[in-house]
């Protein structure tokens, strides 16, 4: 198996939004979340497993029907997680006013998490790609942009290099029943090591409706050990 040589660049981490760890907790659906919040600085994705969830993604076909149960499961959590983000705070949501754009609203992680602690999140539409999802709607799939930067990213405290994008599929993980939790690693951990280890961090790969095999979605498989994490500049 080919592993690419990736760049040596440290992984930044930030403070986890308060709001969108209690949030996260108030929804889990899937395992109780064992990870210590401050461990989540300290997920790491090796590059053997990495290379090999891209060519299981990359191998696999646009679509495939015996996915769809996941898919379906995997919309409805969403769609209930999006509500609850968006939700006035006096009824029991989040409050956070979530805005759809046309192009990338965000030049890095620092920017994103500086709007959601305002409670506030721009997201890059899923129609303005061109990369059109084979099951989700945009509308879906937009959803699924905002509650995977807040409950996965803002969540964990880590940004969109590798090792921040595992840590990000980790903790929203708790949040999805086990059945969704695999259509979630596919449009996460899939998708991503796809571009970073078969792409070179270029372009995104097709979007696909497939399940990875199994020992993919697994979250008790990820390593939580030392890897060179910085704090991200304020």
């Amino acid at each position: 198996m080919l592993v690419p040589a990736l760049p040596t660049t440290q992984s930044s981490c930030f403070p986890p939004i308060a709001y969108a760890v209690e949030g996260a907790r108030r929804l889990a659906l899937g395992r109780a979340d064992s990870t210590e919040s401050h461990a989540y600085a300290r997920v790491c994705l090796d590059a053997e497993i990495g290379a090999a969830i891209a060519d299981a993604y990359v191998a696999a076909p646009l679509r495939d029907r015996r996915a769809y149960p996941a898919y379906a499961a995997f919309c409805r959590e969403t769609v209930r997680q999006y509500h609850f983000l968006v939700g006035r705070v006096e009824f029991g949501g989040l409050g956070v006013a979530v805005r759809i754009v046309d192009e990338d609203p965000y030049p890095d992680v620092e920017s994103m998490v500086d709007d959601v602690r305002r409670r506030r999140l721009r997201v890059w539409a899923s129609a303005a790609s061109g990369n059109q999802h084979p099951y989700l709607s945009d509308g879906e799939n937009d959803m699924f942009r905002a509650v995977h930067d807040v409950f996965g990213h803002a969540a964990s405290g880590r940004g969109f290099d590798r090792h921040g994008e595992e840590a990000a599929w980790l903790k929203h993980s708790t949040m999805y029943s086990p059945l969704a939790g695999r259509a979630l690693t596919t449009e996460t951990r899939g998708q991503n090591c796809a571009r970073i280890f078969r792409y070179a961090g270029g372009r995104f790969p097709e979007q696909k409706a497939v399940l990875l095999p199994r020992r993919f979605s697994d979250p008790r498989r990820t390593r939580v050990g030392r890897t060179e994490v910085v704090p991200a500049p304020r």
